[in-house]
């Protein structure tokens, strides 16, 4: 049997196709392929950087999907599928929409995949393909490491994804991944975590756990076994980390360099309606963002704009305030409403959505555009506004500036290098990304 792994592209700019420069590692497809049985002949296309042949010889296609790439997987199934190849699809958007990929796909896998992949492919090897397959989330990526060897010659940054935990327990209203792992943190065991790195000598590790400190015991476990490694680490974490002086000093002594943070908002109105309590705590994060700079950490400060409460003036001071606290990287991003999210069910309920309610799929939507109407804007208005924030974040002077803090991004050569690197392909992505149209046609 010969199985083809793809990883989508999410679309394409307007001056024609999009190859993405910041790619990484897509660990999903390295879990699968490590999953899939050694008499199972395996390819693997990145269409963020390479042409699928869709006439190559093969008996089934798998799929992972994002709402992002949901347009691009459904163009690329239909290239197979009208070849006569079945067709699984799986990921995010399928356990999200199951009812919508199903019409673009021969199979749709619902939540984790591992525990139900070998027995797609014995029954994709015996012609009897269910229509649907349920995973479930026990112990996370259970003693399988992934298959790297499939990633090789594709242009990856040098960084190695690898997680620990699943989903973060939180249940802010627009999150996705709340809704896709019922609100539940699951960690992996601590030893297979320290097996991966060492059999397969990662240097420089992105953990890409939904909250890699929501369980702050574990957390600390983890981080003490990854101290004698001496690797260097980024991730994603709550804020709620800095109420807890022992699991920061074993964060940074493990290697980590800093994490992306979920700000959200300035506005303490707008932390309340998402259900983002746990920032409400520290208003205008004064005391957190000392302590973030007192140990070092580079943070990537993640904001969400175009809550009921955010104004003009809000999202400007927004922007301000992340320029003025000198965060290593920042992302300023229209809330999306995401299928199935408490989010989007409101907005729905309030004829607020734009593009038919199906933006991922809608012909005239662009990324990063609003796909709803604001209460205190047009969606124009905080396209716009969404854009200026990350031109003027990412200009060139403001990453002079922002570098010149001493604690954080020039605390070390090191630290400075990982700064400089990353900075200028940011801003270029800025500007690449802006208005892209979903899908490759």
């Amino acid at each position: 049997m010969r199985l083809t792994l793809i990883k989508p592209n999410m679309g394409r700019m307007m001056s024609g196709s999009y190859v993405d420069e910041g790619r990484m590692e897509p660990l999903q497809i390295g879990i699968l392929a490590a999953l899939t049985p050694e008499d199972v002949d395996i390819v693997f296309y990145d269409d963020r950087c390479e042409e699928i042949n869709y006439d190559a010889s093969t008996d089934l296609v798998a799929i992972t999907v994002e709402t992002f790439t949901a347009k691009r997987s459904y163009e690329i199934s239909s290239e197979f599928r009208r070849r006569g190849v079945k067709v699984v699809m799986g990921g995010m958007h399928p356990t999200l929409l199951p009812s919508e990929v199903e019409l673009h796909a021969d199979s749709v896998v619902i939540g984790d995949a591992e525990t139900v992949w070998k027995e797609l492919i014995e029954d994709a090897k015996n012609n009897r393909l269910k229509a649907r397959y349920i995973g479930r989330t026990t112990v996370v990526q259970d003693g399988v490491f992934p298959r790297r060897d499939i990633f090789k010659n594709k242009g990856y940054l040098k960084l190695s994804l690898m997680q620990f935990s699943r989903g973060c327990g939180g249940s802010c209203k627009f999150c996705a991944s709340s809704v896709f792992f019922s609100g539940k943190h699951h960690c992996r065991a601590i030893e297979d975590v320290v097996d991966e790195i060492k059999s397969q000598n990662l240097k420089r590790v992105f953990f890409v756990d939904d909250n890699i400190v929501y369980n702050h015991e574990k957390a600390k476990e983890l981080f003490k076994a990854l101290i004698p490694l001496k690797i260097k680490w980024v991730s994603q974490a709550s804020i709620s980390m800095l109420e807890d002086r022992e699991l920061m000093e074993l964060m940074m002594k493990s290697g980590c360099l800093g994490n992306v943070i979920g700000f959200e908002s300035i506005v303490q109105n707008s932390l309340v309606e998402m259900d983002k309590k746990g920032n409400t705590r520290d208003p205008f994060y004064k005391k957190s963002i000392e302590i973030l700079r007192d140990f070092g950490h580079q943070t990537w400060a993640a904001f969400t704009i175009g809550h009921d409460n955010d104004t003009v003036k809000s999202i400007k001071e927004t922007l301000d305030f992340a320029i003025a606290n000198k965060f290593a990287f920042a992302a300023f991003n229209v809330i999306m409403p995401y299928p199935s999210t408490g989010l989007y069910d409101r907005l729905k309920s309030e004829n607020r959505l734009l593009y038919d309610g199906k933006w991922w799929i809608h012909d005239d939507f662009r990324f990063n555009h609003a796909p709803y109407i604001p209460k205190n804007m047009t969606p124009d208005e905080l396209t716009e506004l969404g854009f200026m924030c990350r031109k003027e974040f990412n200009k060139p002077k403001s990453i002079f500036l922002r570098a010149l803090d001493l604690k954080t991004n020039m605390r070390n050569i090191y630290r400075l290098g990982v700064y400089m690197a990353y900075n200028p392909l940011f801003r270029k992505e800025v500007y690449k990304k802006q208005g892209m149209i979903l899908g490759g046609k």
